[in-house]
């Protein structure tokens, strides 16, 4: 009974860790528009959400709800300002490292394998833990598009990218 008892936890741990990661990481609401810091080239910085891209401009939702156009020939660089993952890379690292950690031990073990496996989760969710932390916090760093000095093609390319990510897509 011991070993259907794990084998029914670790099944429904993989399912989890293969399920919660597309669900958690889900986009806001949907037609939500990605969240920009722009700063211009006379220094100036507008935040915004991202409502629409034109061929000439982007169009934003400032804090105070207004829309406002910036003209495209004015922009240095674009800040796509983006959630951290880590919350998500720790509990994704911490159900995979103590699943993996328990196992090892416990397929290793050849007498008193429930401490020795305890030992191994705890050990494995922690390290696990640790790394999914590391990822999750580098998958949700902010993206900087430089603008300023750039081909029309290099240009067209990241407003193409920038057309994704806004509330209204072309």
């Amino acid at each position: 009974m011991e070993k259907s008892f794990y084998k029914l936890v670790a099944t429904v741990l993989s399912f989890l860790i293969l399920v919660l990661p597309g669900t958690l990481s889900a986009r806001g609401k949907q037609g939500e528009g990605a969240k920009l810091g722009i700063t211009l080239k006379d220094g100036h910085y507008i935040v915004g959400e991202l409502i629409a891209v034109k061929p000439d401009s982007l169009l934003l939702l400032n804090p105070a709800k207004k829309d406002e156009s910036v003209n495209l020939i004015g922009i240095k660089s674009i800040r796509i300002t983006r959630k951290s993952k880590a919350g998500l890379g720790v509990l994704c690292g911490f159900l995979a490292g103590g699943l993996v950690g328990g196992r090892l031990l416990y397929d290793s073990s050849e007498h008193g394998r429930g401490p020795q496996a305890a030992l191994g989760a705890i050990v494995g969710c922690f390290g696990g833990g640790i790394v999914g932390f590391f990822i999750g916090k580098q998958a949700g760093k902010d993206k900087t598009i430089q603008l300023e000095g750039k081909s029309e093609s290099e240009v067209k390319n990241a407003l193409v990218y920038l057309s994704r990510k806004a509330r209204i897509r072309n």
